[in-house]
């Protein structure tokens, strides 16, 4: 007996101390996993602080099929549990693999069957699931996170790399049953969560822009449509909504096509809303005068609808505000082909405007040695050219902070958990708005695709004030934009009514259009800038009927939202003299 004890004595040092490291390192093979997990993504804000995107815990499963007695008989009851196909977990659990994933961000209900049923060699950990509070609103700008933790559309894609964070290593141990447990253990290295992201994007005027386009798709019978409020002196997008909604919390509920910003990825012809960009360039090499008068009666190739046949002779600024195609093609003659295309890249088409979202497109401006004969008076009046929504409300801007064109963005700061001498935490806060950059020389043309500098001067603040004269007629009742007037306040804008090209037949449909009507208030000392757009509305078209009382609506609220104090009747801004209206009962172009 001495002899066996002796025995057993020296087999346990030679286990306990010989060979410790040895055993310690099988028993952690067995028993222990490493599992690599995500770090918790940064909180997206709007401008008030208000949450947009925020990570929630979610339990995922896991399986370590080597551990496994009876695969197929887990395969079937985590089959019947999940509701899935048993041959997809099958496929897995029969790869033999320490680790493999089995569902990821199951719901609460599954999480608890499976706690209650121990399985051999499966175990639940928890993850970061992405959650939009807001659900359908701001879906398209936001975007959505994948189930690894990747942003894949919108400002989720764009920003990931900040949002997203650094992953650690987590420990999780085997029981004596087999099951695998959660150990509060981290090994090097530790996950960082991800930064957190403010936007210039307010909720409430984001609200708005998104129950007065709904209203106005629904009333119409229209496909759908765009608005954008914007600051037009700093370039920050306040709105951005977009019918039909999407909701990024399901996104297996929607056809991929549902998903883009159509904002800054869907391509149209401005029709009479591009009219700015001609004006704007007669007034600035003075080849026109704003009282000039202009003979609107006929051109060889473009015409006017039959209602204006009769404008006859009239001044340029009622040009503008009756939106005669016929006085704004001389005026493009006279301007000439190459001067008029420097001043379509000045004012930022056939370009992207560079805005911190992805997916944005440059448009479609062909280079002066494809235009045909017809193509410049055909582009004076929004023709023969493409553009997206964010683009027009851009050049839009131009007028109204004086001739300068400013870069959109849609991001204010970003804010990250940083450590001082110390070692205690702080917040670190990076401005993200952008700064005034360097402006090109006078005439001089930015490179195609890309913005030059986050500003640049288009035109003079001279012409920049005329043309907000011009644009205050067009609001008036003498204007195609009488429509979008707002009680108490100055609008400058314009209308636009574009018939879109048949996909079968190649040419312009006879029957659908895409109204607009771009434009910004106060005009005296402009506060927001806003873009509404309808796409194939039924029945009537005309964008001073459409898409202008959908501009006056936004405007109003977000004014008083805004607390911008209006002017009463008594002593409203003088505008300049108003024309005699049209005997059209529309007044529409």
């Amino acid at each position: 007996m001495t002899i066996g004890f002796c025995l057993i004595f020296i087999r346990l040092v030679q286990i306990q101390i010989v060979q410790a490291n040895d055993w310690m390192k099988e028993a952690q093979r067995i028993h222990e996993r490493t599992i690599l997990t995500e770090a918790e993504r940064g909180t997206i804000f709007d401008d008030q602080g208000e949450i947009l995107a925020m990570s929630v815990t979610a339990s995922s499963l896991f399986a370590s099929p080597k551990e496994m007695s009876d695969p197929r008989r887990t395969s079937l009851f985590l089959a019947r549990l999940l509701n899935v196909n048993v041959l997809s977990i099958q496929k897995k659990l029969s790869e033999k693999k320490p680790f493999v994933w089995v569902a990821r961000q199951i719901d609460p209900n599954q999480r608890h069957l499976i706690e209650q049923s121990p399985m051999e060699g499966i175990g639940l950990v928890e993850e970061s699931q992405r959650f939009y509070p807001n659900r359908t609103s701001l879906g398209h700008l936001l975007g959505f996170a994948g189930i690894e933790n990747t942003g894949l559309e919108g400002i989720e894609l764009r920003y990931d790399s900040t949002l997203r964070g650094k992953a650690g290593k987590r420990r999780v141990r085997r029981d004596g049953t087999g099951r695998f447990f959660l150990q509060n253990e981290w090994t090097d290295p530790i996950p960082m969560r991800g930064k957190d992201i403010y936007l210039t994007v307010d909720t409430t005027i984001q609200h708005i822009s998104e129950r007065e386009l709904n209203q106005g798709v629904r009333k119409t019978g229209a496909r759908g449509g765009v608005v954008i409020v914007m600051n037009p002196k700093t370039g920050a997008i306040l709105s951005m909504a977009v019918s039909p909604p999407f909701n990024p919390n399901n996104i297996q509920g929607f056809h991929p096509s549902e998903w883009r910003n159509r904002a800054i990825t869907d391509l149209y012809e401005p029709g009479s809303t591009f009219k700015i960009v001609t004006a704007s360039a007669a007034l600035e090499e003075k080849i026109v005068s704003i009282h000039e008068k202009i003979d609107a009666h006929f051109h060889p190739i473009i015409s006017d609808p039959t209602h204006k046949t009769h404008l006859g002779v009239i001044p340029f600024d009622e040009v503008i505000a009756k939106s005669s195609n016929v006085g704004i093609a001389k005026v493009a003659e006279r301007l000439g082909k190459e001067p008029f295309a420097r001043y379509v890249s000045l004012f930022g088409f056939g370009e992207k405007t560079g805005i911190d979202l992805p997916g944005e497109v440059r448009g479609l401006v062909r280079d002066t040695s494809k235009w045909s004969g017809r193509s410049l008076v055909s582009m004076a009046i929004g023709q023969e050219v493409s553009v997206t929504p964010l683009q027009m409300i851009t050049a839009m801007s131009v007028i109204a902070n004086g001739g300068e064109w400013v870069m959109p963005h849609v991001v204010s700061k970003i804010k990250e958990v940083s450590f001082d001498a110390n070692g205690l935490e702080t917040w670190v806060t990076h401005i993200m708005e952008p700064q005034r950059g360097a402006t090109p020389a006078r005439g001089a043309t930015p490179a195609r695709g890309t913005t030059s500098a986050t500003r640049r001067r288009v035109v003079s603040d001279r012409t920049a004030r005329l043309m907000t004269q011009i644009l205050q007629e067009v609001v008036s009742p003498a204007g195609t934009g009488e429509q979008a007037a707002i009680s108490g306040y100055t609008v400058a804008g314009k209308t636009g009514t574009a018939q879109k090209i048949d996909p079968t037949t190649h040419r312009y449909a006879a029957d659908k259009f895409v109204s607009s009507f771009v434009g910004f208030t106060p005009a005296e000392e402009p506060e927001i800038a806003i873009l509404v757009l309808i796409d194939e509305p039924k029945g009537e078209a005309w964008g001073g009927s459409i898409a202008a009382p959908i501009f006056s609506a936004i405007g109003t609220e977000v004014l008083h939202y805004l607390k911008r104090p209006s002017h009463p009747p008594s002593i409203a801004p003088t505008k300049l003299p108003l024309v005699v209206a049209s005997s059209h009962p529309h007044k529409n172009e």
